[in-house]
């Protein structure tokens, strides 16, 4: 609708001037990733009531939002990006001016409500747009099943609000319920309770699902599936869901996650959100794992069929302590959700299968962080812990300086102080924050006061100012040693030595160590050499999805043509932006490569989503025409 006069003012400025007393105890970060003013008027809680149209790939229904109003506070300003408001009103069925402001490419717009007197319930009726960001709608044919149609939302960082009128702000902690209508024989799931397991069929030929989420999260963590899924539980409070041709094999994928519940427990207190299930999405899913509350999604490229992938499933659940439960309050301070999550990932592994096997993940994880602090440069701001994301898209910072120098940060402050006493001081950290959101120096404060307790000298040691603002990776990172890693490059020694691949001594190696051995493999290879390290370990025809993504680099860099039919098929079956991006961009930078990607990339670009397509159309230079 077109805003009247009063409306087109406040959307040009605002409402409540900056010193509005604020209607919460917990600070609100500046968020420069969202139009939401919370200090003034801030959503607590959601509830949903939608219904999804396979054919036009919309959502449609309503959002009710409970605020929590300053005083003098006239207006709430949510964020919205392509959604069609037909409605707001309030519980009474009263009509609400609302305005929505311009359109920024990365912000979205503004939606400004206008609200009464005492007013402290809104209900937005509206329609999401068949492009959505945060939606990926596939077609039977893009399923394992082949039966259905599938749906899934991923939020992070500022999608949900793609589909979701809300504050969409990490810092903005709300509670949620939702009743989701899907078409009969259709599962819905999401990041909350079910509260019913069978649904309820209506005339119309829908199952209504309801749900409900009684402990606040960030709005990036709301999240909904529908397909053709089946259930199988795999612990007291773990499960597995996905498509019935793949549930058995990831339930048994998946056998050690109450395991690694424990350990966590163990190591920082209590899991508190009740069950812990994985959602095994179809392949188009961007990521390896995507921490939703109560149910992780996860890609099925960690179906190795031998449990050596499951650290991704480690490093989700770890979130449900870094990230879920202390958030980052805003996504400049994403490391406080990423590097404590991959610390807290390789410590899981530890308890389970040893520190040999956890000195490998922190290893390739160092080599990783290297890699990206070369390719960005030594003295980048964004080699930064904390970023400068300030007119950019948070997407931006999810590189590998968040995981693992915000790792190895930690692994620096373990080595001042002791395991035992970072242990203890992390498990009070994640109490002591539990449901609110963090800063980097809300926490520096928090650990010079709680962990070093006035021993300047300590904390001067750690140099937590050098690692948080400042480029690379400072003098006092711990160096990282894997006795197994040490043995494989014995092998690659006596390779580069002309020792035939089927002599080398690689019996009962791991995922791990043939990434070591790979990676660490000379950048020109004679194709006499490629050929009999195919033919000994079989690589082309892999059916680990790290070992297949390492092999086709060298591949790329080798033009090793019998790998090229398995490159094209990798990059038409699956769409985790890990895999995805590199492979466009290796060929991309080779002449031979660039038209291949380019002819590739033009077949199967609609069948990524968006996060993953926007990436390669930058690495590309794809314009909506794929000219």
């Amino acid at each position: 609708m077109k805003p009247t006069p009063f409306l087109a003012a406040l959307i040009l400025t605002a409402c409540a001037t900056a010193d509005t007393p604020a209607p919460s105890a917990v600070t609100h970060a500046e968020d420069s990733h969202s139009h939401a003013r919370p200090a003034e008027v801030r959503v607590t809680h959601v509830a949903l009531d939608l219904t999804p149209d396979f054919e036009a790939r919309t959502l449609t229904g309503t959002a009710r939002l409970a605020l929590e109003r300053a005083a003098g506070a006239d207006s709430v300003i949510l964020d919205v990006e392509g959604l069609t408001i037909s409605s707001i009103t309030t519980p009474a069925g009263d009509a609400l001016d609302f305005g929505i402001g311009a359109d920024d490419p990365i912000l979205g717009q503004a939606l400004t409500v206008r609200l009464p007197d005492a007013a402290d319930t809104i209900i937005v009726a509206y329609r999401t747009a068949p492009d959505a960001a945060a939606l990926q709608w596939l077609d039977p044919a893009q399923t394992a099943g082949g039966r259905m149609p599938f749906l899934f939302t991923q939020g992070q960082a500022i999608l949900t609000r793609t589909w979701v009128p809300t504050q969409d702000s990490p810092g903005i902690r709300q509670t949620y319920e939702a009743i989701i209508r899907v078409p009969s024989g259709m599962q819905a799931v999401m990041s909350a309770e079910l509260l019913t397991p069978d649904g309820v069929s209506s005339e119309d030929g829908r199952t209504a699902y309801r749900f409900r989420l009684d402990q606040p999260i960030p709005p990036y963590l709301i999240a909904l599936a529908a397909g053709n899924l089946e259930f199988r539980e795999i612990g007291p409070r773990s499960g597995v869901w996905a498509e019935p041709g793949i549930v058995d094999a990831a339930a048994d994928e998946f056998m050690e996650v109450e395991a690694m519940i424990d350990a966590a427990e163990r190591l920082y207190g209590p899991y508190r959100w009740g069950r812990y299930d994985i959602l095994v999405l179809p392949p188009s899913f961007p990521f390896g794992g995507m921490e939703n509350p109560r149910l992780t999604f996860a890609t099925p490229t960690i179906l190795a069929g031998d449990r050596s992938l499951v650290s991704l499933v480690a490093h989700e659940l770890a979130h449900s302590w870094s990230g879920n439960l202390v958030t980052n309050a805003v996504w400049n301070d994403f490391w406080l959700n990423e590097g404590f999550t991959s610390y807290i990932e390789a410590r899981i592994m530890e308890e389970l299968r040893g520190r040999d096997y956890a000195d490998m993940l922190r290893q390739l994880g160092r080599q990783d962080l290297e890699e990206t602090i070369s390719d960005i440069g030594v003295n980048a701001p964004d080699t930064h812990l904390q970023l400068d994301l300030a007119g950019r898209n948070p997407d931006d910072g999810m590189t590998s300086v968040a995981y693992d120098k915000g790792a190895a940060f930690l692994e620096a402050i373990e080595a001042e102080v002791g395991r035992e006493r970072l242990d203890t001081f992390l498990r009070e950290y994640f109490d002591e924050f539990a449901f609110q959101p963090m800063t980097s120096e809300q926490f520096v404060q928090y650990m010079n006061q709680e962990l070093f307790a006035g021993d300047d000298a300590a904390a001067a040691r750690v140099q937590a100012e050098r690692w948080i603002y400042g480029p690379g990776l400072p003098d006092n990172a711990q160096v990282v040693r894997s006795a197994a890693f040490e043995r494989v490059d014995s092998q690659l020694v006596a390779f580069r030595a002309g020792t035939p691949p089927a002599r080398l001594e690689t019996a009962d190696w791991s995922t791990h160590e043939w990434l070591r051995f790979l990676r660490a493999l000379p950048d020109t290879i004679s194709n006499a050499q490629l050929t009999a390290l195919d033919d000994t370990f079989g690589f082309t025809g892999s059916g680990n999805s790290e070992i297949m993504f390492a092999w086709l680099r060298i591949a790329i860099r080798n033009r090793y043509q019998p790998a090229m039919p398995a490159l094209e098929e990798f990059l038409s079956s699956q769409g985790r932006r890990k895999f995805i991006a590199p492979l466009y961009q290796d060929l991309a930078a080779t002449e031979w490569g660039a038209p291949v990607a380019r002819e590739i990339y033009g077949r199967v670009r609609s069948t990524y989503h968006p996060i993953t397509s926007n990436t390669v159309d930058q690495i590309l230079d794809w314009e909506p025409s794929g000219r």
